[in-house]
């Protein structure tokens, strides 16, 4: 009797837990609350039904109730980092922001987390104490540095204390990689701007003010001027050469010169080696009789950058595009072996194998 008692009283449980999970789930956390309270027995810890219950009332914005569930959860679970997580940003929301950073510390304790670290950064801000928030940040950088809301976040402060060269140094990693960027290259600007280099500061953040809106020919313009000033920006060349390729300038007399001038200017930085070459590669890819150069350009861009996958398919459709049937199997296959299955870039190259195949037999057969 004992045992089918406990059973059912098991099944109850799972039921109604199950029941409340659906009612969070579609926002109807009071109902989902109330339903998981009727299971809290006292002296009793369910983790499950805890845990359910912490997360409703994080969702109904009621995050006292929220952080002491997430207490008792991380004293019955305490190598749970989680239930840390959740009392760390429980806090946050209460604007108790000591308490937020002593739970979000207790976490790095256990794993260095980036995420949590820029959130004790932000918590050490909102208590307007910004060498600590920046030590966070800077510390979040070192494990993610293209984490762009962190880097923003961080140049702010060294703009505030009028550290325009620390903000200028910490951008230009980041920007090397991402020279566009919209939110980092107008913050370094600014930063040029107040360290007194006024001109330049001015054209490079119209002209990147101007690409963003769409503007290309006033960002030409201005990205250009920018240019007379300072010539030893590498950035500033691959910009150039890119806002005139989405302006179709021509590629030999206007595009091409621009990335000549990066090219030669830059170090061996693998990202932005590939960038330029995957320019040149486009570049060759719309004349469509220059097949061979962008063949070329694409398998350094690939050789420097073997994340960029596409560049393996496009290869193979210049050798077709040349009927050198063999190679251009050779490199759909490469790139069957490393594409995902399903998307658009694999679907494309399965149905051109099927063609080169029969190309190949007819070769076979005359």
């Amino acid at each position: 009797m004992a045992c089918s008692q406990f059973w059912a009283q098991t099944t109850h449980r799972d039921s109604v837990l199950a029941e409340a999970r659906y009612l969070k789930n579609i926002y109807r956390t009071d109902d989902a609350i109330e339903k998981l309270s009727a299971l809290v027995q006292p002296g009793a810890m369910d983790e499950g039904v805890l845990a359910e219950l912490a997360d409703c009332h994080f969702q109904n914005g009621a995050y006292e109730d929220a952080f002491g569930t997430y207490f008792m959860l991380s004293s019955l679970a305490q190598d749970n980092i989680l239930y840390k997580i959740r009392m760390m940003q429980a806090s946050y929301r209460m604007k108790d922001y000591p308490l937020s950073i002593q739970a979000g510390q207790a976490v790095l304790q256990r794993d260095s987390i980036p995420a949590v670290i820029s959130f004790v950064g932000d918590a050490f801000k909102q208590m307007a104490k910004p060498d600590s928030a920046l030590w966070y940040y800077r510390k979040s950088l070192a494990l993610k540095p293209m984490n762009e809301s962190v880097l923003s976040k961080a140049m702010g402060i060294l703009l505030d204390s009028e550290n325009y060269d620390g903000a200028i140094a910490l951008s230009e990693p980041f920007l090397t990689e991402d020279p566009d960027n919209m939110t980092i290259a107008p913050l370094q600007g600014v930063a040029y701007f107040r360290k007194g280099e006024y001109e330049n500061s001015i054209h490079y953040y119209l002209g990147q003010s101007s690409w963003h809106d769409l503007v290309i020919y006033k960002a030409e313009q201005e990205l250009v001027a920018a240019w007379q000033i300072d010539s030893s920006d590498v950035g500033l060349a691959y910009a150039i050469a890119a806002v005139k390729a989405e302006a179709f300038r021509s590629f030999d007399k206007e595009v091409r010169p621009w990335l000549d001038k990066a090219l030669k200017m830059l170090e061996p930085d693998p990202a932005m080696m590939s960038r330029i070459h995957q320019q040149y590669g486009l570049g060759y890819y719309k004349k469509q009789n220059s097949w061979d150069n962008a063949i070329e350009h694409y398998k350094e861009a690939y050789r420097y950058n073997p994340k960029f996958i596409s560049a393996l398919s496009t290869i193979a459709y210049c050798y077709q595009m040349k009927k050198d049937y063999k190679q251009a199997m050779e490199w759909y296959e490469k790139y069957l072996k490393v594409a995902s299955p399903g998307s658009k870039g694999y679907e494309f190259a399965v149905d051109n194998v099927k063609y080169l195949k029969g190309e190949l037999f007819m070769e076979d057969k005359l």
